[in-house]
């Protein structure tokens, strides 16, 4: 093979800017390929050449395998990196790269093909002496329950389901198999014995043209939800050396035994007694190899374009080492507290600011819109230190500083982790956030900072009327004597409020809400910073922005979205009796009822598609199907109606 000049990346989003960042390490020349959606994201704007592929879908853009080795061809590419997801483990396309001449930078196709389904990679492993979980047929009389339902084509937690009891079997098959032929374009499952508190671990594998295989160590990746990862970490929290040693080890067997090249990792689910089990490999780069990267000191991408070009790997495995310890936050555009529903949005803020021994991979910005069409993960954040306990401290402290605002996020959902006693113990399994999530959401900053962070917003609300004030316009809330009350309705945190303020003096301010009173002084703009003084003189900042009437606030002590509410708020869909509204805006994919139909409290009326991800809508009681506003295929809003529900007692 020859030295790579010029790479395409056939991805989009963090991924892609961190496979630029190598790029440009190395010298290559990078191109991006982006969908219509895409025409301004950051990935774009940093690699050397980009090209257009196709409108937003994913299947019409990104999907594409002949619209993107033309774009290569185009550009002069000589290889293409997939990064991970979209067409990464599709041995169709690594395939079509090699006839069309260009440099797959990934495993063969053959083992690509081989490890892409469950059912031959679990015979293989089987094969050469590594532990398998045990395996049923559906149709089987005999199942002993709890089982796994998985897609066999993919992974990610998509078209994965566990089920409890016989009855479940059924309509969870259905809903896997959906989710997979979605996902995946193949509706295959397996069905294998679901392993109690289990813990996720995963090795991390290399492999060159030379037959020469090495491990990375392992991570721990069992802060799940949905099945998918959210908080990552190396070493894991578990392991004796004894363990790691038998575990890595395996990962090696694992690689050996399919002839593996490139970057990729051999996943185990791991038991409350020590034993293991294979789960499968995926054969790409993972969402969490940065913290392989922080405490190996490898550059994981650089490693896998020199195998590309046929470089023996630089090292052996005695020559690797772990040190240190490293933990990644995943950030999704997502609500945990409505079973971490997608959401969808403008960023209006994010920023944070350079930290030692922490390290962003972001595939957004200010301004940023985040839509329907692609996964809702926006960033990684990961934090080094010489230890567990130091490197929870960093990457605690690291989310503190960071503000992100204009949607909502699971940024307090992580910040509550990161606190817990039983994460900081390393005591969890993979349930960790099926067992503790109620308790998690309850964990809020104080009322104080809540309130205060509102009073930061009804005083930026002030100072942008006061600056729009002009001869001809007249602004909200204006009073004539400046010394008199206003009144502030807002959602904070969720929780209605309203405030009455009024200043008392130059940047001196009354504040009251129910009973309680309080002044704040020494008030100073200097935007997008807003700092005063709280009564118990104690000087605090805040980072406002705003998207519209919703803003958001920002300090170490808290980040606060808060939504300004309207005084005379006109009625939407929600506010219809029994009405049935689309909790983001998506496709229509499935209704399973008609207009006029009984249905009972709970049961499914239409399923929603959005990032990669179903939502059912359910019928909010027992009656009849009044309206029916949607048909199949159909794209809608969030809030849309999109059925009405008569009460059996016609309320």
């Amino acid at each position: 093979m020859k030295k790579i000049e010029k790479i395409l990346i056939a991805n989009r989003g963090e991924i892609a800017l961190r496979i630029i960042s190598t790029c440009k390490k190395l010298g290559i020349l990078s191109v991006a390929v982006y969908s219509e959606a895409d025409k301004f994201a950051p990935h774009v704007m940093n690699a050397d050449e980009a090209v257009l592929i196709g409108p937003a879908p994913s299947v019409d853009s990104y999907l594409c395998i002949d619209k993107i080795i033309d774009a290569a061809k185009r550009t002069s590419a000589q290889a293409i990196h997939p990064g991970y997801g979209f067409l990464a483990e599709n041995a169709a396309f690594a395939q079509a790269c090699i006839d069309a001449g260009l440099v797959f930078i990934g495993p063969n196709p053959d083992v690509i093909e081989k490890m892409g389904s469950k059912k031959v990679s679990k015979s293989i492993v089987e094969a050469a002496g590594v532990p398998v979980i045990p395996g049923f047929q559906i149709d089987d009389n005999d199942i002993p329950f709890p089982v796994l339902l998985k897609a066999s084509a993919g992974g990610g937690g998509k078209g994965m389901r566990i089920v409890r009891a016989a009855d479940e079997l059924e309509s969870a098959a259905e809903s896997a198999k959906r989710e997979a032929l979605s996902s995946f374009g193949d509706d295959t499952l397996l069905l294998e014995k679901y392993i109690e508190q289990p813990r996720h671990i995963e090795v991390q594998i290399l492999g060159d043209h030379h037959g020469n295989i090495v491990h990375v160590f392992e991570r721990e990746c069992s802060i799940q939800r949905r099945h998918q990862k959210i908080i990552e970490e190396s070493p894991s929290p578990v392991l004796t050396p004894e363990l790691r040693n038998r575990i890595c080890e395996a990962g090696v067997t694992v690689a050996s035994a399919i002839g593996y090249q490139s970057a990729g990792t051999v996943e185990f689910v791991y038991g409350p007694t020590g034993e293991f089990y294979f789960l499968e490999v995926n054969t790409r780069l993972q969402v969490e190899h940065p913290v392989t990267e922080m405490v190996s000191g490898l550059d994981l991408v650089e490693l896998q374009i020199q195998v590309a070009e046929g470089i023996e790997l630089p090292f052996k495995q005695s020559d690797l080492n772990q040190v240190g310890a490293a933990i990644e936050l995943r950030i999704y555009a997502e609500d945990p507290a409505q079973n971490f529903l997608p959401v969808t949005g403008t960023l209006c803020d994010w920023h944070l600011p350079t930290i030692t021994n922490v390290r962003l991979d972001s595939g957004v910005r200010t301004g940023s819109e985040v839509g329907i069409h692609y996964d809702p993960m926006l960033a990684k954040l990961i934090g080094y230190g010489a230890d567990r306990n130091e490197a929870i401290r960093r990457v605690k402290y690291a989310l503190s500083q960071f503000s992100i605002g204009g949607l909502t996020s699971n940024y307090k959902l992580l910040n509550a982790i990161l606190r817990d006693t039983s994460f900081q113990n390393g005591d969890f399994d993979t349930h960790y956030l099926d067992d503790n999530l109620p308790r998690l959401l309850e964990d809020k900053a104080s009322v104080d900072v809540l309130i205060d962070s509102a009073v930061a917003v009804a005083l930026s609300c002030e100072r942008t009327r006061h600056q729009s004030a002009t001869m001809n316009s007249i602004p909200s809330g204006f009073r004539n004597n400046r010394f008199r009350g206003q009144s502030f309705s807002c959602i904070v945190d969720g929780q209605t409020i309203k405030l009455y303020y009024h200043q008392i003096a130059p940047g001196q301010y009354s504040i009251s809400q129910d009973d309680r009173q309080w002044i704040v002084s020494d008030v100073e703009w200097q935007l997008p910073q807003l700092v005063y003084t709280n009564e118990a003189g104690i000087r605090r900042s805040f980072r406002i922005q705003s998207n519209g009437r919703h803003y958001h606030c920002h300090s170490m002590l808290a980040s606060i979205g808060i939504e300004v509410l309207d005084r005379f708020p006109e009625k939407d869909a929600s506010d219809v009796a029994g009405a049935c509204v689309a909790p983001m805006p998506g496709k229509v994919i499935t209704v399973s009822v008609k207009e006029g139909a009984e249905v009972t409290q709970n049961q499914p009326l239409v399923i929603l598609e959005a990032m990669k991800m179903e939502h059912t809508v359910s019928a909010p009681c027992d009656g009849i199907v009044e309206k029916l506003l949607v048909r199949e295929g159909e794209q809608v809003d969030a809030a849309a109606l999109l059925a009405v529900v008569t009460a059996e007692d016609g309320e």
